[in-house]
């Protein structure tokens, strides 16, 4: 929501106006001097939208303050140009509605065009988060990163390294949804107060690693791949339980973590829809874009998000730090899960993620079942995801 500065307006003034942290003011608007504040100067304040309302009889500026609970002056604010003190029947006048509900309510899976209408919500009413490009994907879809918090710990979670584990991706943005959503209304997650962490922490989130793939499963091939496709499916048009890339290359066995003994191990040697590690390591561009991610960014910790089986995994060749059992184990206490410090597995992105800076990495197995896990059990999964969230940002 856009306001013009007045005369002797400063942005503590507008933070206790709007009850959003000024902090988050500041950062919604970076290139605006909080000290020097211009006349006519346009701000942008977090958690709101502008609704155009059609006066009716009887209406005055106090009665619709406390009609929609709100300041009088931010009516000021949003109609500079009318004189609000004689409103006139059937004129428009513009009312700041604070955003309260999640924009997030899945009746269906989440394909990348949505994401992407998503991801450009949250930055049009929350416009104090980052997003930027980190690569692109076989097809040339852009990988979304959003960025939240200023902090010096570093914190990664990403989501859909796996096709048909695009349920992962609704969890994700459905915490972040909730995150924002605290910040601004000054509420808890799972009882803990959120502004400490936007202070301590700067969250990375990749909600969709594998973006052609989960188009590939939500809405099934492209025309001028489908043939390929069909062939690599072992001759089947169903792509349900596609798990690879569009390359048919399995993006969480790509990654210089004994990437050869995986290659020794998976049974496809060839582009598969599930399992094949490639040629060699980190040659999809996917892969490569969550590397290089890692490699610029020097996480503290990372958590990929995969289903299903009600568990998670820690460790990795003895290469992980010794703050990462106690993590685990409070993990394990708030979400029920099962924390598995070894498994016969390589090349993952956390195995390379532990084993390259010796940091906690996770690799959370959400639900239980046969993937794609059904909508059904989004509920409940959100609520072990979200617990997870807060175990790992309040540690």
């Amino acid at each position: 929501m856009m306001i013009s500065v007045r005369p002797g307006d400063t942005l503590s003034y507008y933070s206790k106006l709007f009850r959003i942290p000024v902090n988050l003011i500041e950062e919604a608007n970076p290139k605006v001097d909080s000290s020097n504040l211009k006349v006519a100067e346009k701000i942008v304040i977090p958690g709101y939208v502008t609704v155009p309302y059609t006066i009716q009889a009887g209406n005055t500026i106090w009665e619709l303050a406390i009609t929609n609970k709100i300041a009088e002056d931010t009516l000021f604010l949003l109609n500079p140009t009318k004189d609000v003190d004689q409103l006139k029947v059937g004129e428009t006048l513009f009312v700041p509605e604070k955003i309260v509900t999640p924009f997030v309510k899945f009746h269906s899976p989440l394909n990348y065009k949505r994401l992407e209408k998503l991801i450009q919500s949250f930055k049009k009413v929350y416009p104090f988060i980052r997003v930027t490009t980190i690569g692109t994907s076989v097809e040339g879809k852009p990988i979304q990163e959003i960025r939240i918090g200023k902090g010096a710990k570093k914190i990664h979670i990403n989501a859909s390294f796996h096709a048909n584990e695009w349920i992962t991706t609704m969890v994700l943005m459905s915490i972040v949804n909730n995150y924002l959503l605290s910040l601004t209304n000054g509420t808890v997650m799972n009882g803990q107060k959120v502004n400490q962490w936007y202070e301590d922490i700067e969250l990375s989130i990749v909600p969709m690693v594998n973006p052609d793939g989960v188009d590939l499963v939500v809405d099934g091939p492209p025309a001028k791949l489908q043939r390929k496709l069909i062939e690599i499916n072992d001759g089947c048009d169903d792509f349900i339980h596609w798990k690879a890339n569009i390359s048919g290359v399995d993006l969480n066995n790509q990654f210089p973590a004994n990437w050869d003994i995986c290659r020794k191990n998976k049974l496809p040697k060839a582009p598969a829809p599930r399992d094949f590690p490639g040629e060699a390591p980190l040659t999809e561009p996917e892969a490569i874009a969550m590397a290089k991610l890692a490699e610029n960014n020097r996480f503290d910790l990372i958590i990929a998000l995969h289903t299903q089986g009600e568990e998670f995994y820690w460790g990795y060749e003895g290469y992980e730090p010794e703050e990462a059992e106690a993590l685990a184990k409070e993990i394990e206490y708030f979400s029920g899960y099962q924390a598995i410090r070894y498994v016969k597995s390589h090349a993952g992105y956390k195995d390379w993620f532990i084993q390259e800076f010796k940091r906690p990495g996770f690799t959370i197995e959400l639900g239980k079942g046969i993937n794609p896990l059904p909508l059904s059990q989004f509920p409940e999964i959100l609520k072990r995801g979200e617990a997870i969230f807060s175990a790992v940002l309040s540690h």
